[in-house]
């Protein structure tokens, strides 16, 4: 097995760092590990706590840790970016700032104002990490994890050319999920799923060589409770967990109407879907608040955080299961790395540019879909036309993407707006100026142009000119 550098970007995750080391120590082959993260306190928190976990394996992992990029990127096999441009900190204004005009996203990092919001601050530091890729490692495989994903990709194939490949593993805990659903054992679904991160289709499953979606829209149909007779043979499991009502009903109601299985779940998938969740509703609760509360995540992540910073700074050894292999962002990027070097021909879901896997989906926009892994790289595999109404929940999305690529890439108040509108949250266009200069005021630390582009009027959209 072959020595690999791996250059990871945006350490302080240190979650993510975490199970990355472990996974690294499973695999135990020689490896030089960079971390980077431009926060000095993180990447000293991530640096100690990947150093501790290697000692007390004595792995075969060389550890370097810089707050420059370019001191650390020369000679990398793979470059791993977890980035995210202003912390919780800028994801709690991206979420309660549009709160404030009745918009309730239960993550806000993908679509709705959130992602949109994201992506300004995204897609130019991602460019820039792209372009020193391109430039001192330009044969290095290079993945990002940094939402909006769809997004991201985009702009750094768009303005790098760089061949990026995002990752998440949001389809592979859905494939878990619906074994759950079916009562199948761990690892037995095999499946199709396409579409847009976040919002990705499973059009096809099979258990043991047998097609399940019959009794997958079986169980939708019964959970809905749309249809009074449901054929209790293709059911085929005791009740369980799943029939609980309140266990992510929208993603099953899609199913039941579009014949389709979203990943990743309620709470990603809602945001797709605006018009449905006006002030938030969700079938008696609030979404971001009561059902997947956005605090409690916020609070998560901090709580986790300074336990990893408490565990890195303490004297002595680490417990045991800081080794143990953790389900989570990081838990396949090692695997897909190997496949490519030891062309193993696996499938994996990825996020790559549409060049004609998904034939009925605008070129060039970001797909995740299966792919196989192999001495080629990752290449996407070909599939049938997705049905008309999937197209259609997935290509207003797209030139959403576009829109806020180019408002990114360009500086640009005017299509930040229009992106805005586009998304599908705001009332109005007025409310979508109102809205877009809030969160630009909020951020301006992070975006230089801000300043100036507040200067200006907005352009007409609404009929007048929009101070």
């Amino acid at each position: 097995m072959r020595r690999e550098r791996i250059v990871l970007i945006g350490a302080g995750s240190a979650v993510f760092t975490r199970g990355l080391v472990a996974d690294l120590i499973q695999r135990g082959a020689e490896t030089d590990l960079a971390l980077v993260d431009v926060d000095p306190g993180a990447l000293e928190v991530a640096e100690r706590l990947a150093t501790k976990m290697i000692v007390a394996r004595s792995a075969p992992i060389t550890l370097s840790a810089d707050v420059e990029r370019r001191r650390l990127l020369p000679g990398a096999t793979a470059v791993i970016c977890t980035v995210g441009v202003g912390g919780r900190r800028g994801w709690e204004r991206d979420v309660f700032i549009p709160r404030t005009h009745g918009i309730n996203m239960p993550v806000g990092d993908t679509v709705g104002p959130g992602g949109s919001s994201r992506a300004l601050r995204m897609i130019p530091a991602m460019v820039a990490i792209a372009h020193d890729a391109r430039e001192l490692a330009p044969a290095a495989l290079f993945f990002n994890y940094g939402n909006p994903m769809a997004p991201v990709c985009r702009a750094i194939a768009r303005a790098t050319g760089v061949s990026v490949v995002g990752l998440c593993h949001g389809v592979a805990g859905v494939a878990r999920y619906i074994e759950d659903a079916l009562g199948a054992a761990r690892g037995s679904l095999r499946h199709t799923a396409v579409g847009i991160n976040h919002l990705t289709w499973f059009v096809e499953a099979r258990v043991g060589g047998a097609d399940v979606m019959p009794r997958l829209r079986a169980i939708a149909a019964a959970r809905s409770g749309r249809l009074p007779e449901v054929d209790s043979t293709l059911l085929g499991v005791e009740p369980s967990p799943f029939d609980d009502p309140t266990d992510n009903p929208f993603s099953w109601e899609l199913l039941h109407r579009f014949g389709a299985f979203p990943a990743a779940l309620d709470r990603h998938v809602t945001e797709f879907f605006p018009q449905f969740f006006r002030e938030g509703g969700y079938y008696g609760k609030t979404l971001g608040v009561d059902a997947f509360s956005f605090e409690g995540a916020i609070a998560r992540g901090d709580r986790e955080f300074a336990q990893m910073a408490a565990d890195a700074r303490a004297p002595g050894s680490l417990p045991p299961d800081y080794f143990d292999r953790l389900e989570g962002e990081h838990e396949q990027v090692i695997e897909i790395i190997d496949a490519i070097r030891g062309e193993q021909g696996r499938v994996f879901s990825a996020n790559l540019p549409n060049t004609g896997q998904a034939p009925n989906l605008p070129p060039d926009v970001i797909v995740e879909g299966p792919a196989v892994a192999d001495g080629a790289g990752l290449r996407a595999i070909t599939q049938p036309p997705l049905p008309a109404a999937l197209v259609g929940a997935l290509v207003g999305r797209y030139m959403w993407v576009e829109t806020i690529v180019e408002a990114a890439l360009e500086g640009s108040r005017d299509k930040f707006i229009q992106a805005l509108a586009l998304d599908g949250a705001v009332r109005s266009l007025d409310e979508a100026v109102v809205l877009a200069d809030q969160l630009l005021r909020a951020h301006g630390g992070d975006l230089p142009w801000v300043a100036a582009a507040l200067d200006r009027p907005a352009v007409a959209i609404s009929g007048r000119s929009a101070k």
